[in-house]
């Protein structure tokens, strides 16, 4: 740790958005209103922090140009107002006041409105649908979970103090012993880091997961067959002899061919295993506030993302009203962006009519588009510009705290004052 100059004032207890474990332990240093030092933030959220006071573009562009921000919204306004079909998308890095105004928005314009959810988890959360959840927060798991499975999914990448703060090494009342007394338990495609440190790793063939989940679950009916396979049967003993198990999953399942169907078969072995044991599953949320995005979204419109307002009426359907599927078809001519990191994982042809069409993004000082957006505005960041409020991956809310002051406005006004224009 450096030494601080003496005029550094310390905030503490701030929660960090990066990722979706929104750690909320940070403490950070600042001098003169810009951070020099960011304690216990992660190898992911460091460069987050250090980059937020290096830049300060332009409150609004057009066509790259800077102008006005009333002229901005004046402009964006006008796109939205001509178009037959727009879409709204992203809101992972938002927070609940700005996923709320912008639910406003497109039930406003008779627009369609998805989250990355479309992207990442949505495979999951149509299988929640039909099979149902066990699960619980993460504060239960760091209580009391003795097993502890990671299934497609690496968090000693994607979510570096998810093993530290939540699921292995915490000690507790009944885990006294930390990681000592748990069983760490990898099954993926290949070798990764969180492997590297697991009790138990088990290398399964790319999309043979189904394949294995339902020899489990055979085996949870004594299915002598199953169980001669060494690997159904270590794992079988594992989750039958542990007195609280959880299964962590990943986009390592949720993304594969028919993921929803490999997802629902996860959540039924993890429900019937509670014949024998306690057992919660729980998705990996990579974005910091996307389990808010699809509260919200539940909250304001009964769906969790691929909403559609054109009949005057939320419509939910998967695929249909999905912004990826959507700008691939050319059934987009209008699109309104928060968050153009939430871009990543889009097809190249999305992308292509997303450079074909007028575009408004809502960004954060340091972010770039990878094209150039018709109207462009910067939005003060939640969470260290402005207060606010973000769901953990457990859908637990979290409160934001202000770090310090911005020149720019929230997502939220910004999305409100177009609202007001039309």
């Amino acid at each position: 740790m450096t030494s601080l100059p003496e005029s550094t004032e310390s905030v503490a207890d701030v929660a960090c958005t990066v990722c979706g474990c929104v750690c909320d332990d940070l403490t950070l240093h600042l001098a003169q209103g810009k951070l020099v030092q960011a304690d216990r933030a992660c190898s992911l959220a460091l460069p987050w922090f250090e980059e937020l006071d290096r830049h300060r573009p332009p409150a609004a562009k057009i066509d790259g140009d800077a102008i006005d921000y009333a002229e901005g919204i004046a402009y964006a306004a006008k796109v939205l107002a001509s178009s037959r079909s727009p879409l709204i998308y992203g809101l992972s890095r938002s927070s609940t006041e700005g996923q709320r105004e912008a639910v406003a928005l497109a039930e406003k314009l008779g627009a369609t409105i998805d989250t990355t959810a479309s992207i990442c988890h949505g495979p999951s959360i149509m299988a929640i649908q039909t099979a149902g959840e066990s699960t619980c927060s993460l504060g239960e798991i760091r209580q009391r979970a003795d097993l502890v499975i990671f299934w497609g999914v690496d968090p000693q990448t994607t979510h570096p103090r998810h093993l530290e703060r939540y699921s292995a090494d915490p000690a507790s009342e009944f885990l006294p012993r930390g990681r000592t007394d748990r069983t760490l338990v990898v099954i993926d495609t290949k070798p990764t880091a969180t492997s590297d440190v697991a009790d138990v790793f088990i290398q399964v063939d790319k999309e043979f997961d189904f394949e294995l989940i339902w020899k489990l679950r055979q085996s949870l009916r004594n299915d002598n067959a199953a169980l001669q396979d060494d690997t159904i049967r270590q794992l079988h003993e594992l989750m039958v002899g542990c007195k609280y198990g959880v299964i962590f999953f990943g986009l390592g399942i949720a993304q594969q061919s028919l993921g929803h169907l490999t997802v629902d078969g996860l959540l039924r072995l993890v429900a019937e295993l509670n014949d024998h044991t306690r057992f919660v599953a729980r998705r990996m949320r990579i974005p910091g506030d996307v389990s808010g995005a699809d509260n919200v979204l539940i909250w304001q419109t009964g769906y969790p993302f691929s909403v559609n307002f054109a009949l005057g009426y939320p419509r939910y359907n998967p695929g249909e009203f999905s912004a990826n599927e959507m700008l691939e078809r050319g059934d987009v001519d209008c699109a309104l962006v928060v968050g153009s990191e939430s871009l990543i994982g889009f097809s190249d042809a999305a992308m292509q009519r997303l450079a074909e069409i007028p575009t408004i993004v809502l960004d954060y000082p340091h972010a770039t588009p990878t094209w150039s957006p018709t109207v462009q505005f910067t939005s003060a960041i939640y969470g260290y510009h402005t207060i606010g409020t973000a769901y953990r991956m457990d859908d637990i809310p979290i409160p934001l705290r202000k770090v310090t002051t911005s020149e720019y406005p929230t997502d939220a006004e910004i999305l409100a004052a177009i609202t007001q224009a039309l």
